[in-house]
Order: C-alpha cells, then sequence, then structure tokens
C-alpha cells in the first residue's frame, strides 16, 4: 500500500509539473480564458464582463470608471500609492508567494506599493480564491475583491493581469482608439459575448496601442469557430495578445495613470 501510495504521489506530482509547464506557454489571455471557460455564476456573485471583469449590475456594462466616476487609489505626500490587500487562508505558502512576488513586481517600476491590510483601512483588495480569474476595474471602497482561483489563476501574469484591472485598467481591445489598429470580427464571436468586445471612453495616457500589453487578448478570444475574433490592422500578421508579462506601455500607462 505503501509503494502505490508513493507511486501515486509521483504521478501526481508529474503531472502537475507538467500542468504548470505547459501554462508556462501560454500568455495571459489564453490562461485566463482557460481557467474562467464555462463557469456557472452564482447569484451572489458579481457578473462578469470581457471575461475576467467584475460588475455588480448590467448597467455597468458600458461604464468605465476611470472616466465616469474616478477609479484611482490616493497618493501619499511621498509621492506612492499605497494599496493595502489581504491574502485569505485559502493559498497555500508557494500560492502565496505567487501572489506576493505579483503584488512586489509594481514596486520595482511605479510608485505603487501594495502593502498588508490594517484595521484602520477603510478600502482594501481581499485577494480570494473564488470562482474564476476576476476584478473590478478601479477603486470600489471598502473590501474588494480580486479572485485568483487556486486551479488555473496562480501565475505571474494573471495575477498582474488582475492588479492592473484593481488599478483602474481595462482591456487594450476595448480601447476608445482600438478601431484604428484592430479589426473586430463579431462573425466569428460566440453568441452572447458580443459585448465582450464594446469600446468604451477609455484613458489611454497618450500611449499607442499595444498589441504586446498584458491586457490585450489573444486574436481567437470567445471564437465560436476557431476563427479569429480581432485581426491586427493594417498588418494582420502582428504578433497579438501574446504577452506573459507587463509590456513597457503597461507600465508607461500606470506611470503616467498615477503620475509616478
Amino acid at each position: 500500500m505503501c509503494r502505490l501510495s508513493v507511486f501515486a504521489a509521483v504521478l501526481l506530482l508529474s503531472a502537475c509539473c507538467w500542468a504548470d509547464s505547459e501554462a508556462e506557454d501560454l500568455s495571459v489571455s489564453e490562461l485566463l480564458e482557460r481557467a474562467n471557460r464555462n463557469l456557472v455564476r452564482s447569484d451572489n456573485e458579481p457578473i462578469l464582463i470581457e471575461g475576467d471583469i467584475a460588475i455588480d449590475t448590467d448597467a455597468e456594462k458600458n461604464a468605465d470608471p476611470c472616466t465616469s466616476n474616478g477609479c484611482m487609489w490616493g497618493k501619499w505626500t511621498d509621492g506612492n500609492v499605497y494599496i493595502p490587500y489581504y491574502i485569505t487562508n485559502h493559498f497555500s505558502d508557494r500560492e502565496k508567494a505567487i501572489i506576493i512576488r505579483g503584488l512586489e513586481s509594481f514596486t520595482s517600476f511605479s510608485c505603487i506599493r501594495f502593502r498588508p491590510s490594517r484595521t484602520t483601512d477603510t478600502d482594501w483588495l481581499s485577494i480570494e480564491s473564488q470562482n474564476g480569474c476576476w476584478s473590478y476595474v478601479g477603486r470600489r471602497g471598502g473590501k474588494q475583491v480580486v479572485s485568483l482561483a487556486r486551479s488555473g489563476c496562480l501565475y505571474h501574469n494573471t495575477v498582474q493581469h488582475e492588479l492592473l484591472h484593481a488599478l483602474g485598467f481595462n482591456h487594450e481591445q476595448t480601447r476608445s482608439d482600438r478601431d484604428s489598429y484592430i479589426r473586430v470580427l463579431l462573425e466569428n464571436v460566440q453568441s452572447g459575448m458580443e459585448h465582450n468586445f464594446r469600446k468604451i471612453a477609455t484613458l489611454n495616457q497618450g500611449t499607442p496601442y499595444d498589441y504586446n500589453s498584458v491586457m490585450q487578448y489573444h486574436r481567437y478570444a470567445f471564437s465560436k469557430n476557431n476563427q479569429p475574433t480581432m485581426v491586427p490592422i493594417p498588418d494582420p500578421n502582428v504578433s497579438m495578445g501574446n504577452a506573459k508579462e507587463m509590456s513597457r506601455y503597461d507600465i508607461e500607462r500606470l506611470n503616467k495613470l498615477y503620475k509616478c
């Protein structure tokens, strides 16, 4: 029995490592689509649009908090933006380390400083393993959930992606100027998913459209027939949606928004 148990454990570990190795070859948008595919939402969970953006009501579908109500986290007198976070006990030590690495990565290229929450904090991020990978856009006030499900969401780039949502950023393909850079092929989009390609009045911080953004979905996102749902223009062969970490324009946009 012991030998069998050890053998089974080795097989399980090998399968886990293989899965991690396979995932390392996927872009952030592919990881998110895989993790959130076929999720069944309950009545007490937020609505998800664009795959991983949480909203509370259908009325929010066409709104951008950063241009309608304001979404930024406040800056302190030392020039830094301190964002409290709490990591729930859903996660193992290894999983917490992945999350913390994602949180701390912002320190090296911006004035964003994620710090553990205190009892005196009125607004904070609660990082939890809920149903899929998702976040609200921008600061909401009070406890604000960022979901990083243990199954499928715990990768450095998915952590960065969801944190960028929480900092106020939308997906690149919904940019106000996107029609000059991509062509959306709604005829290839899954029925009922067309709203995921809506264009909104985003704040682009004077930066160019970025096919390599960690916020850009891959060209087959939400496809119903294995045909592309987005094609770069004028050159359809431009690589798009393959980011595995934040690009230089992601970093530039973040620093411009928060005046780092």
